[in-house]
């Protein structure tokens, strides 16, 4: 007959086991949710937050809250969630500049991503695009490149700024191609567009829901999507990596994390449920028509990525000096 061991088992191993059965035994949300967005209503982050946010509470018979904590960078909401009680009941919905490119960027940053935070799940990534001036003669990806090769310095690429994550991907292309294209920040997205458009500079990286309007008016060309795989959003084009620079992927995506200290059972009910909002057809459909895709993961999957992405863009960061603006 097997011998019972339980009662070797050490203290702290012993209270974790009980603390895991104690939260079990009570329902899971008590209460209403509070998400705490680091965009402003209407920002990226906030659409498909609120999107996700209805479902969930639909799931879970309890209200989901929205908290927009926008400003420095997502780490004003970033900071209320590291602070918060550890229970489940507050959330932080931030994006990859979040959890992978700040603790970086801004070395006193008040968190430190997988020491303060558990993930929950990655739920959605935005496409990006690369467009050019219709007056550029480069046609194709691997003609931009050429044209920059021959002509260093002389092209422009225009971003929302300093450290933005339109300022990290182009850094990363022209590292892995080899050019030396300027960049020219300006103060916010808006801006940065009509530069473009005007001529003053000759390309960007841009958001697909933003960019293929300009692209079908002739006001801009589209050559390539910088995602490492094609999007569904448009699978007629190519990838950056496909049209003429192997290596070269850049993503923005979206997650949900809670603070460090939830248990484990809490976690695995938000991403049960979580999982179940992002696996209906109706909601794919409802995120992609906002120009989202849905790239669920496990909690092990998310933290995987937080730790190869926060590898990816610190060396971009160091080599191309990039300094928060």
């Amino acid at each position: 007959m097997a011998k019972d061991f339980s009662f070797c088992l050490p203290a702290s191993a012993f209270c974790l086991a009980v603390a895991g059965a104690t939260v079990l035994a009570q329902p899971y949300p008590e209460r209403p949710l509070r998400l705490v967005v680091t965009s402003p209503p209407g920002g990226a982050n906030d659409i498909q937050s609120r999107i996700i946010g209805q479902k969930l509470s639909e799931r879970f018979g309890q209200a989901v809250v929205i908290d927009n904590r926008p400003g420095a960078s997502g780490m004003i909401a970033a900071e209320i969630v590291a602070k918060a009680p550890a229970d489940g009941h507050t959330l932080l919905a931030g994006t990859n500049s979040t959890f992978a490119v700040n603790p970086t960027l801004f070395p006193r940053a008040p968190y430190e991503t997988l020491r303060d935070f558990a993930p929950v799940s990655v739920t959605v990534m935005t496409p990006h695009i690369l467009l050019v001036h219709p007056a550029l003669p480069a046609k194709s990806v691997r003609e931009l490149i050429a044209l920059a090769r021959a002509q260093p310095g002389r092209l422009n690429y225009a971003s929302s700024g300093g450290g933005s994550a339109f300022h990290l991907g182009m850094e990363l292309l022209k590292t892995i191609s080899a050019v030396n294209i300027v960049h020219v920040p300006f103060k916010g997205s808006a801006l940065s567009v009509n530069a473009m458009l005007a001529g003053d500079v000759q390309l960007m990286l841009i958001g697909m829901t933003t960019g293929l309007p300009l692209a079908k008016s002739g006001r801009a060309r589209v050559l390539a999507v910088a995602n490492p795989k094609r999007s569904a959003l448009a699978p007629e084009l190519p990838t950056i990596a496909e049209a003429g620079v192997p290596g070269f992927g850049y993503e923005s995506w979206f997650g949900i994390v809670v603070p460090a200290r939830t248990p484990r059972p809490v976690i695995a009910r938000l991403h049960e449920g979580l999982a179940g909002v992002l696996g209906q057809a109706g909601n794919r459909e409802r995120l992609a028509a906002q120009g989202y895709e849905v790239i669920p993961t496990t909690p092990a999957q998310m933290a995987a990525r937080i730790k190869a992405d926060t590898v990816k863009w610190a060396k971009v960061i160091r080599d191309a000096g990039a300094r928060a603006e």
